[in-house]
């Protein structure tokens, strides 16, 4: 795969996912994506199936699922990228992964929304979708605010939105997860000095990690609890009363 891009290609959303993966590729980027490959890996060991399907920015090779047959990465048209296709246009039939993840694919995107959706169709019932984002809640999300390179163009979108949206596809959250509690510092030394914060901060789960995995699992069509409908009580039935009769009288 080159670094041309192909004629149907949004030029804005090509721009976006360059800066997003020149950012990636930096000293910190690359700290941030090696926090997250310990996660993933930790995760991705309990799937199986016929396929997983990876989305992101990021120029490195992501972790795979050893137990899925077969693990494939689409995108825009970038080394590395196995399928080409912009975000709102994945060549994936309805139901054809068993797991997908976006790896920071909702952080550097023209549209979340549209985004999520392709992604969700492409699960199948039953299959799950993971997601990495960059935490806004977090020196990291702070640290976006102020930047001059490729992270200030990051939406950093809350866990808690996205878990709304997940809910409205049809997704059950199983699982969220919060990593890489040091600071965005390049010093390698200042990082060395955090090491005992990130393990007891990872420990405990603290949510102001700098970036998210939420795992969600396609809730089967068919499968979802029905809610009874309580029945109104229409009253109780009155004995209609009844004419006595003398039997002295009746003699007569």
């Amino acid at each position: 795969m080159t670094d041309k891009a192909f004629a149907q290609a949004d030029p804005e959303w090509l721009a976006l996912i360059s800066a997003a993966r020149e950012w990636l590729s930096g000293p910190i980027g690359q700290f941030l994506l090696e926090e997250e490959r310990r996660m993933l890996e930790d995760e991705l060991g309990r799937f199986f199936g016929g396929y997983l399907v990876h989305y992101g920015p990021s120029a490195q090779t992501p972790p795979s699922a050893p137990q899925v047959q077969r693990n494939v990465r689409l995108g825009a048209p970038l080394p590395g990228v196995e399928i080409v296709c912009e975000e709102q246009a994945w060549p994936l039939s309805e139901h054809a992964a068993d797991v997908v993840v976006l790896q920071h694919g909702l952080d550097f995107c023209l549209s979340p929304h549209g985004l999520l959706r392709e992604a969700a169709s492409s699960v199948r019932p039953g299959g799950h979708l993971l997601i990495i984002g960059i935490n806004p809640w977090s020196s990291w999300g702070l640290r976006h605010m102020f930047a001059h390179d490729g992270l200030r163009q990051a939406r950093c979108i809350a866990p808690s939105r996205v878990g709304d949206w997940l809910n409205l596809l049809g997704f059950a959250l199983e699982k969220r997860r919060f990593g890489c509690y040091r600071p965005p510092l390049a010093s390698t030394k200042w990082q060395s000095r955090l090491a005992g914060w990130e393990r007891r901060a990872g420990a405990w789960q603290v949510s102001g990690g700098g970036f998210y995995l939420l795992v969600a699992r396609k809730i089967v069509v068919g499968l979802r609890p029905v809610r009874q409908v309580l029945r109104q009580p229409v009253g109780k039935l009155v004995p209609m009363p009844l004419a006595k009769v003398n039997r002295k009288q009746s003699e007569q």
